[in-house]
């Protein structure tokens, strides 16, 4: 099945043109044509604007804007009524994509045995991998749930920076999560004596070496990202910061990553040997970020939103400069705590990228200043209208009576 719309998207820029959903969150069923330009989805609090933004962000590799076990994916008509029953848990994901090499057509689904297991990717109708999805599709997101990063435990913090680097180098992903598992091992052992020292010698090596990778690749990504920043024509803040904790200290001065392993090894036998089970690693760092030459937990909580925004736009330029693949941009409640000046900055910026940009929001007028450039969905309960008088797009205009 084709659709017209894709027709006049950028060959060049990475988009959604057709959007589609089976028994996800409060959609029973719904589909979704997409032009160009910006899709702004309107509606109350609680009709489901975010369960589509998530359902888009499972395009991409990894648990999605909420990290939401894939169980509560099922559809559920009340959403305050969670249920996980095998027959509820069933649920897909299926978008066209408009790429640089053509329409591809990606989808994620539950496994029709099992909902627990790991959900299924296809792309052009075969069986895929994660890995491969990312090759395609690159999706970042800017929610709510997000405002409090700056004032959270620094483990959110280490997700966030975890999260955009995996955008630039795959292995990062794996690298955690041996890292954790490593962890878990190690402390396990440490809580069951007497030890095996053979066996916490070859987790600590494993802890050292990966600990070390993650770091490094943290460190490269802030880098990267404060120089972009620099370089961005922005209302905004730049970003001004750095990685705290013993690894990042050492790593940034330039001594040799191997003479950093053997110090993390030296300290846990150390440790050890004094009734400790305390090791250096990268769960020690912290992203220590400044605004106007404080701390940023000391900035308002719309500094805090802006300099948060700032991060997002400058991770899509950097996707775009080094990958040629602009990211799908997701902006859930984007407008709360900006005033109208930077709203209109905020919709320049983004004017200004090759990614499809994705808002949402209760307050139509708060994105009156992207006038007939936008497309405006209604979201109603599971239910999605184009309102196509919006749209000078005759095509558009059909499809004012489509809904889910």
């Amino acid at each position: 099945m084709q659709h017209p719309l894709a027709d006049y998207l950028p060959s060049n820029k990475l988009a959604i043109s057709h959007l589609r959903l089976v028994r996800f969150r409060n959609y029973m069923q719904c589909q979704l044509e997409v032009g160009e330009g910006p899709v702004v989805l309107c509606g109350p609090n609680g009709a489901g604007k975010t369960n589509l933004m998530e359902a888009i962000s499972l395009l991409a590799p990894g648990r999605g804007l909420r990290s939401a076990p894939k169980t509560a994916f099922g559809y559920q008509a009340d959403q305050s009524r969670i249920e996980t029953s095998d027959h509820l848990a069933i649920w897909s994901v299926f978008a066209q994509l408009a790429t640089s090499d053509g329409l591809r057509h990606v989808g994620t689904a539950s496994h029709p045995e099992n909902p627990e297991a790991s959900r299924i990717v296809r792309i052009d109708d075969k069986t895929s991998s994660q890995t491969q999805l990312g090759s395609i599709c690159a999706v970042n997101w800017l929610t709510p749930q997000m405002d409090g990063l700056f004032l959270g435990p620094a483990s959110q913090r280490r997700r966030f920076i975890d999260r955009l680097s995996m955008s630039f180098d795959q292995a990062h992903a794996g690298r955690v999560s041996r890292f954790e598992k490593a962890w878990r091992q190690r402390n396990k052992i440490l809580s069951e004596p007497p030890f095996d020292n053979t066996w916490l010698s070859s987790l600590e090596q494993i802890l050292a070496e990966t600990g070390v990778a993650i770091m490094a690749t943290r460190l490269q990504l802030l880098s990267d990202l404060c120089e972009v920043s620099a370089q961005m024509d922005s209302p905004f803040p730049r970003i001004a910061g750095h990685l705290d904790g013993k690894l990042a200290q050492m790593l940034s001065s330039g001594k040799p990553a191997i003479d950093v392993e053997d110090y993390i090894i030296e300290t846990a036998q150390q440790n050890r040997q004094a009734g400790l089970h305390a090791m250096p690693g990268p769960h020690e760092s912290d992203l220590h970020l400044e605004f106007s030459g404080q701390h940023v937990c000391h900035a308002s909580t719309g500094e805090q939103k802006a300099l948060l925004i700032s991060m997002v736009l400058a991770h899509a330029q950097l996707q775009h400069n080094r990958l040629s693949l602009a990211p799908i941009l997701l902006l859930d409640d984007v407008a709360a705590h900006l005033d109208e000046d930077r709203r209109h900055a905020l919709f320049e910026m983004c004017a200004g990228l090759d990614s499809q940009i994705w808002y949402s929001g209760a307050d139509k007028s708060a994105f009156a200043a992207l006038g007939n450039d936008a497309q405006f969905i209604t979201v109603e309960q599971g239910s999605l209208t184009d309102q196509a008088e919006q749209h000078n797009n005759p095509y558009l205009a059909s499809l004012a009576s489509r809904s889910c």
